[in-house]
């Protein structure tokens, strides 16, 4: 398990290197004719995916104070630094596309599901948790909370990886499906992580 932790942390560091990168390819980008409108898939891409992001983040420093456990806890910070410099990616890019951050359309919309039905309150896209889910986190501790923890992160990025695959496949702006592969594969090893770590507990990802 170490050494699969460990391969995560560098993975994180991988990102970091890449943010400065990739926000510069878009600002080189950022005047030319082919500056997304408001209702491309590039800019609901960007809104619901850092909206999608920043849940993950609450999440993954809600369970860094539930355990003691250092492979849980260090999956956690991974999970939380890299989302979180995605996410400041994609909000500078919509300032940089003067574009606005939210919008009145349903989430989603962009993807040609904006009349998706929510799973509760707080689930605003595929795999996010509701609200009640997120409270019962912080009320777990120790294992519990680590299991938890990880089904509710397993389904987060599965649903995560739709949506970055929906950019894939229609998203205009090249860097922004670097960003959306990057994803993709990124979340898939963690995916694959997370499983083997809820093998470890006697448990698995829910159906």
């Amino acid at each position: 398990m170490k050494q699969h932790v460990g391969w995560i942390t560098g993975a994180a560091a991988a990102v970091l290197v890449a943010v400065g990168a990739l926000t510069y390819a878009v600002a080189e980008d950022g005047g030319t004719s082919d500056t997304p409108t408001a209702d491309s898939a590039d800019a609901g891409f960007a809104r619901d995916m850092a909206v999608h992001h920043q849940q993950a983040v609450e999440m993954s420093y809600i369970v860094r104070d539930r355990t003691d456990d250092e492979d849980v806890r260090r999956l956690a910070y991974d999970i939380a630094q890299t989302q979180a410099n995605q996410r400041g990616m994609m909000l500078g890019w919509l300032d940089l596309w003067k574009l606005p951050k939210v919008s009145s359309d349903a989430p989603m919309t962009w993807m040609g599901m904006g009349d998706m039905p929510s799973a509760g309150e707080g689930s605003l896209m595929p795999g996010m948790a509701t609200d009640a889910e997120m409270k019962k986190l912080g009320t777990l501790s120790g294992k519990q909370a680590e299991v938890f923890f990880l089904q509710l992160m397993t389904a987060h990025h599965k649903g995560g990886i739709h949506m970055a695959q929906g950019c894939l496949d229609k998203c205009g702006v090249e860097v922004e499906k670097r960003l959306a592969r990057t994803m993709v594969n990124g979340q898939r090893s963690e995916i694959d992580l997370m499983a083997d770590m809820l093998r470890e507990r006697g448990s698995k990802a829910r159906s």
